[in-house]
């Protein structure tokens, strides 16, 4: 039986090799695949809700249904594009839970932090408190996108996937990846251009 491509990636082949060993119930095996990846996991589900409170538990969901379909999972792509498939469902789960609950929603929360930010170049024109300013302003920006187009990004920008990988776990084609992300892009542009040029006209104003 031919290999499968991913399996020319030595750390694709080691975290295969790992959930075989998690198919025939090797714990040992399973929590190093944990170790591994868990940051990758809960930073991307953080990213994702705008909520790093939650991305813990949402990573243990995510971990716990990995352990529940080793016995299952085939290696017909990178253990990570199934690892972040799961990661996927789940997300998006609970985005959808959160708005039959009627929770406030990611761009009413960009929008409330916009005007918070206003307020604050202006009372504390500190260039390190701007520049923080600045990058909370974009994990905003990026949770407010619409989730597939925020998944997109999130993968792209911050896990440095492969339009490949990234359309596997969208579910998507590639051309549909690229369609996403320069449509999210766009966006990001369009909500950032007017704090990237507060500073500047406050400086002016001085």
């Amino acid at each position: 039986m031919p290999k499968p491509p991913s399996s020319q990636d030595p750390e694709d082949t080691f975290d295969i090799s790992l959930m075989e060993k998690v198919a025939r119930g090797d714990h040992s095996a399973f929590e190093e695949l944990v170790q591994r990846h868990q940051y990758a996991v809960v930073g991307t589900v953080a990213k994702m809700l705008g909520n790093h409170s939650e991305a813990e538990d949402i990573a243990q969901q995510v971990f716990l249904r990995l352990w529940k379909s080793a016995g299952r999972y085939k290696p017909t792509a990178k253990f990570t594009t199934f690892l972040f498939t799961i990661t996927r469902n789940l997300v998006f789960n609970e985005t959808r839970r959160r708005a039959r609950r009627g929770e406030q929603s990611l761009e009413e929360q960009a929008d409330a932090w916009h005007h918070q930010f206003q307020e604050k170049e202006h009372s504390q024109p500190d260039a390190r408190l701007l520049e923080s300013e600045l990058r909370e302003a974009v994990n905003r920006a990026i949770t407010s996108l619409p989730q597939k187009q925020r998944m997109a990004v999130v993968l792209r920008r911050h896990e440095n996937m492969s339009y490949e990988d990234i359309a596997t776990i969208l579910g998507i084609s590639v051309s549909a990846v690229k369609s996403q992300l320069f449509r999210a892009r766009t966006t990001l542009r369009q909500m950032l251009s007017q704090f990237l040029e507060a500073p500047s006209n406050s400086s002016k104003n001085d």
